[in-house]
């Protein structure tokens, strides 16, 4: 009887991976078309907005209907993006605490993640649908159609990841680790849902249990960055008030549909062509010989080619994927350690990220309204006051290296390459000069940078086959709909906290620091610091921009000086270890264990640090150009 059982239950687990293996290829299908529209999408956008600078500056007739019909574009593909980061498994996200624990806790801490996802998406379908409804009646302006059709992205993008998650927590997850999951998040809503009135009574309190202990715990249990804020948003809101979830729906809409952020896709598409050309390794080999040959040469061109790189791709993973192939094994030739190196290239990264086009500066200036031609014009020469401090230390830890046997180029040998890397250079100055200039938008610049670097790519470095393009449009995509929905989320949970009032408690708290100016300015850095280690970039940015910059504005600090002090802040923290997410992302890229490289960082942080005090004590450097 027994064997006759165990048989059935083979047979029926057969039968059960038979219909997930069933399921998982409609699904692998269903995500061919997915990712066609997504790439079509992208080109959309571009000849769209190229078309209207063309319109606008050659024939000076404006069309009026191009930003509408790149908004109703672009937001369909940030959603359809962040359900293709869902299928690839590429939402941001902190790993660290799971990664250390055992076999069985992790898969139970696995299935809570995919169960706490599911249940926000589930209970904001319906908000969506509603949210499409409201906005069928309003026809827009130019293009004279529904703005419904427009939100209807936000309501098939929830569907889509709903699949696509149910999907991968059939296939990863045990039944009962599933089951385990299902019923503690069941708990946890229904205990929270007859607590109502008693967290009514609770107050700002309620901040603390929901915007910061529950996302923290969600965060800490690996749930994406993004849901982690929607979560505990949603939370806020459903349990504390009478507030209908579909605001969550109308922030996110808000938040990912500003038009500024149309420049983010497309700078992430101009960092992949970088890539894929070889523009990137013809400016590195060109600062190479120049200066290759003197003491902590190798380290001076890693530090320069970030600093060029990164005014072109607008990308911290990007320049470092584009510089360390070309620097490594000639650096480890002459003798400098991988945890060094690797060491150089992670705050190297993080001193260039606000050198133009930088998307974290495109986003601070479309969430805290400040003017991106002026931190274009700023974060240039506040980068070069992070870049000396990291020069003057690579030349001291140079001091032993011996240099006698290696060979300056030849003059030939450098013309050539000058004139191979020529192209490639003018482009981070075209892009600077005409944003800075009041030429074009950040967003017109990136669709001719694109284009122009498609164009040099394919007479100059070889080109781009059509199945490489198709793969860097679907990986743009993928990319920007997982930051899109970051911003979204985090335009909820940012309004949610305005609301409540906090804010104005926190004002009056921090404007009357003793200090003034100068302690608010200390306990930015030191919060920036933090929220760069646990949430990446453009979250923390998110997150406290529309609390900090009116306190900022309150003290007389220059939106540009503060802008300044709490990117150089956060992008240190990125790569501060234990914890900085950039940290491990150089690690990855530059083959190093994170244990060797830990130790060989901190003098390259203090260096960093010191730059970020003295950026933050002397606003001139900040808005001498402005």
């Amino acid at each position: 009887m027994s064997s006759l059982d165990n048989a059935m239950s083979v047979s029926e687990q057969h039968q059960t991976t038979n219909q997930l293996s069933q399921f998982d290829r409609i699904l692998a299908r269903w995500m061919v078309p997915l990712e066609m529209l997504c790439a079509a999408l992208m080109v959309g956008i571009v000849v769209l907005l190229f078309g209207g600078v063309i319109a606008r500056y050659v024939f000076s007739r404006p069309v009026g209907w191009i930003d509408e019909a790149v908004s109703l574009a672009f937001i369909w593909v940030a959603m359809l993006g962040a359900v293709l980061a869902m299928h690839r498994n590429e939402h941001l996200r902190l790993t660290m605490f799971v990664d250390k624990m055992n076999g069985t806790m992790r898969e139970l801490f696995h299935a809570f993640t995919l169960v706490a996802i599911s249940a926000f998406l589930i209970f904001l379908i319906g908000p969506a649908i509603e949210h499409v409804e409201s906005e069928w009646i309003v026809n827009s302006p130019a293009l004279e159609i529904p703005s419904g059709v427009r939100v209807s992205a936000i309501a098939a993008g929830l569907v889509l990841m709903l699949m696509v998650i149910g999907a991968y927590a059939l296939k990863t997850v045990s039944k009962q680790s599933l089951g385990i999951a299902v019923v503690g998040v069941g708990i946890f809503i229904a205990v929270c849902s007859g607590l109502t009135g008693q967290f009514s009574q609770l107050g700002l309190l309620n901040i603390g249990i929901f915007l910061c202990g529950l996302v923290a715990f969600c965060l800490v249990a690996g749930v994406p960055i993004a849901f982690c804020f929607g979560i505990g948003v949603m939370s806020y809101l459903a349990f504390t008030g009478n507030v209908p979830l579909v605001v969550i729906v109308g922030r996110i809409d808000e938040g990912m549909g500003n038009i500024v952020l149309v420049s983010v896709p497309i700078f992430v598409l101009l960092g992949c062509i970088l890539d894929a050309t070889g523009m990137g390794k013809a400016i590195v080999d060109l600062l190479s010989s120049l200066i290759g040959h003197v003491k902590a040469g190798m380290s001076y061109v890693l530090l320069a080619s970030l600093f060029i790189v990164s005014g072109i791709s607008g990308s911290k993973v990007s320049d470092m994927a584009t510089v360390a192939p070309a620097l490594f094994p000639e650096m480890k030739r002459r003798g400098n350690k991988q945890s060094e190196m690797v060491a150089l290239l992670a705050t190297g990264a993080a001193m260039a990220d606000t050198v133009p086009p930088s998307i974290v500066l495109i986003v601070l200036g479309s969430v805290a309204g400040v003017s991106i031609a002026g931190l274009f014009e700023s974060g240039f020469f506040v980068a070069m006051v992070l870049l000396l401090a990291l020069l003057v230390l690579a030349r001291w830890k140079a001091r032993n290296e011996v240099t006698e046997n290696i060979k300056r180029p030849s003059a030939k040998a450098i013309g050539k390459l000058a004139l191979i890397a020529a192209p490639a250079l003018v482009l981070p100055f075209l892009i600077r000069s005409a944003v800075g200039g009041g030429v074009a938008t950040a967003t017109e610049v990136s669709t001719l940078a694109v284009l122009y670097a498609l164009l040099i790519g394919q007479v100059l470095y070889g080109g781009i086959g059509w199945r490489r393009t198709y793969a860097m449009l679907v990986e743009t995509a993928a990319l920007s709909g997982a930051i899109l929905l970051i911003l979204g989320t985090a335009s909820a949970m940012a309004w949610a906290i305005t609301q409540s009032g906090v804010v104005q408690q926190l004002s009056s708290f921090l404007t009357t620091l003793p200090g003034g100016w100068v302690a608010f300015m200390a306990v930015t850095v030191l919060v920036f610091l933090i929220l760069g280690c646990l949430l990446e970039g453009l979250p923390a940015v998110l997150l406290l921009a529309p609390i900090m910059f009116p306190i900022a504005k309150k003290l007389g600090i220059n939106d540009i000086h503060y802008s300044m002090v709490i990117v150089c802040a956060m992008n240190v923290g990125l790569m501060m270890p234990p914890i900085g997410v950039g940290f491990y992302i150089a690690c990855r890229i530059g083959d190093a264990k994170p244990d060797d490289v830990i130790v060989a960082i901190w003098p390259y942080i203090a260096a960093l640090l010191v730059g970020v005090v003295v950026i933050a004590a002397f606003p001139v450097l900040s808005t001498f150009m402005l």
